[in-house]
C-alpha cells in the first residue's frame, strides 16, 4: 500500500515536470498571431492524458501545481487568474465527458476541453478588464482552441497507445 502511495505521488510529480518543461519550451516559441491568448497550449497534453488516467483530485493537483509554478517562473501572476479559470472550466467540462468518451475519443474530449478553456479565460478577462470588446476575440479564440486541442487530445491519445503498447510487452 505505501509503495503504491509512493508511485502514485511519483506519477503526478513527474506529469506535472513534463508538463512545465513543456509550457517553459513553448514559451520560447514567436507566435505570429496579434490576438492575445492564442496558442498552442502543448502543456495540455498532458491534462488531457492525466484526465483519462488518474483521479479528479490528482488531475486538479497537477494542474494547480503547474500553472501556480509557471506563473512563478514567467513572473506574470495576472496569467494565474486566466489560467486557473480557463483550467478549472476546463476541467469541470473534461472529467464527466471522460466517462462517455472512450480512450479512443480522447481528441474530442480535448477539443472541448480547449473550447471550455478559452471561454474560461475570456470569462476571467471580461472580469478583470471590464471591456465588453474582447468578446470580439472570442470567435478566434474558439476557432484556434478547436485546433490546438485536436492536436493536443491527438497527441495525448497516442502517448496513451504507446504506453498500453510497452505496458502490455
Amino acid at each position: 500500500m505505501k509503495n503504491s502511495k509512493i508511485r502514485k505521488i511519483t506519477e503526478l510529480a513527474l506529469l506535472t515536470a513534463a508538463a512545465l518543461i513543456i509550457f517553459a519550451i513553448e514559451l520560447q516559441i514567436p507566435y505570429p498571431f496579434p490576438i492575445p491568448g492564442i496558442k498552442p497550449g502543448f502543456a495540455n497534453i498532458i491534462t488531457v492524458y492525466a484526465v483519462y488516467h488518474y483521479k479528479a483530485h490528482e488531475v486538479a493537483a497537477v494542474c494547480a501545481v503547474r500553472i501556480l509554478l509557471g506563473a512563478v517562473f514567467t513572473g506574470n501572476v495576472t496569467a494565474l487568474i486566466y489560467s486557473a479559470a480557463g483550467t478549472l472550466l476546463c476541467l469541470l467540462g473534461m472529467l464527466p465527458l471522460k466517462r462517455i468518451l472512450d480512450e479512443k475519443h480522447i481528441w474530442m474530449t480535448s477539443i472541448i476541453g480547449a473550447v471550455l478553456h478559452n471561454t474560461g479565460q475570456m470569462a476571467a478577462a471580461l472580469i478583470v478588464m471590464q471591456t465588453p470588446q474582447l468578446m470580439l476575440y472570442y470567435p478566434f479564440l474558439l476557432v484556434s482552441g478547436c485546433i490546438a486541442g485536436a492536436f493536443t487530445g491527438l497527441c495525448a491519445q497516442f502517448v496513451t497507445m504507446r504506453l498500453r503498447k510497452e505496458k502490455n510487452q
